[in-house]
């Protein structure tokens, strides 16, 4: 993608996410899912097997680092999938994640811009925290509505 103006800084960039960036990722993830953001904690393996599908020629995932000057400010990651109760494709946002000194600068805003202009077709949809009351802001600022679910999960008999 090509650098764009976000609210505080010269020029982001969001690119697609490489396996070079894994180690980046990895340590930035550990960061996410340790943090009140994220219900898991996730696991190396989980990690790993995230990473591998962000970087492979999955059609199920796609990962993407946010640089700022170069360096690496954040990421996100989005899953596909099709929607029975809308009736289209959809895009889930799983996972943006910004570096304590990139935040508040407009860098996950964009990414959601980005997504928005990239898959204009799809329905998208991400989870938050209710507590996480900075992302629900912009999530709302963002056009998200949101649903009445109380979501669950079965994860073939593994503990989560």
């Amino acid at each position: 993608m090509k650098a764009q103006k976000a609210k505080g800084i010269a020029m982001l960039q969001i690119r697609k996410m490489q396996k070079s960036d894994a180690e980046n990722v990895l340590s930035m993830m550990r960061g996410f899912y340790a943090s009140p953001a994220v219900f898991t904690n996730g696991s190396e393996e989980i990690f790993r097997n995230d990473i591998e599908e962000c970087t492979s020629d999955s059609p199920w995932a796609c990962g993407y680092i946010f640089e700022v000057d170069k360096n690496i400010a954040g990421y996100g990651m989005i899953a596909f999938g099709f929607s029975t109760e809308f009736g289209k494709r959809i895009v889930w946002i799983e996972d943006i994640f910004v570096q304590e000194n990139f935040r508040g600068q407009g860098i996950a805003s964009a990414f959601l811009h980005f997504v928005q202009k990239e898959f204009p077709q799809f329905l998208h949809r991400l989870e938050v925290e209710k507590e996480n009351l900075p992302a629900m802001r912009a999530y709302k600022k963002a056009n998200f509505h949101e649903l009445p679910y109380l979501e669950m999960i079965r994860n073939s008999g593994t503990e989560i």
